[in-house]
């Protein structure tokens, strides 16, 4: 083998190392960037309003979509180059960080139109408690219908 050959795998072997390390990197700044798990279990406010508006701030996965998309960036490079000799960890790694930015991304969804379901409800609630939602002659529709009957 020359001189040149053994530079070249010498070389390549370095850069596997150096992009197992990069995507490795890329996976621990994706975890870091994921918020606390109190932060989506607790929340104080004085009302279900503040509790969800606190909730829906929480579940941005922020950064961390960024850094699993490093993550997976230099993994599939490093995989189509058959650069790494074993890299099942590192795959399953990123499956599971994928899951976790997934459940984020839905479940703030869902909590995004819970604010102005639950402020609409209430609305609602009030109008039935004082009668307001009961037409413009003041809740008296029952009683006209009793009237024709007779």
């Amino acid at each position: 083998m020359s001189q040149s050959a053994l530079d070249d795998d010498e070389l390549f072997g370095e850069a596997a190392s150096e992009m197992r390390d990069d995507v490795e990197s890329s996976l621990s700044a994706a975890r870091e960037a994921l918020p606390e798990a109190d932060a989506v279990w607790e929340a104080e406010a004085d009302n279900v309003l503040g509790v969800l508006n606190t909730l829906d701030a929480n579940l941005e996965a922020g950064d961390a979509e960024e850094h699993l998309r490093d993550a997976k960036k230099w993994y599939t490079m490093g995989e189509r180059a058959e650069a790494f000799e074993d890299a099942s960890d590192l795959e399953s790694e990123i499956e599971a960080l994928e899951e976790t930015v997934e459940q984020l991304s839905t479940a703030g969804e869902r909590i995004d139109g819970l604010p102005e379901t639950m402020l609409a409800l209430k609305e609602s609630l009030e109008d039935a408690e004082t009668g307001a939602g009961d037409g413009a002659d003041g809740g008296n529709e029952g009683e006209d219908e009793d009237e024709d009957e007779e």
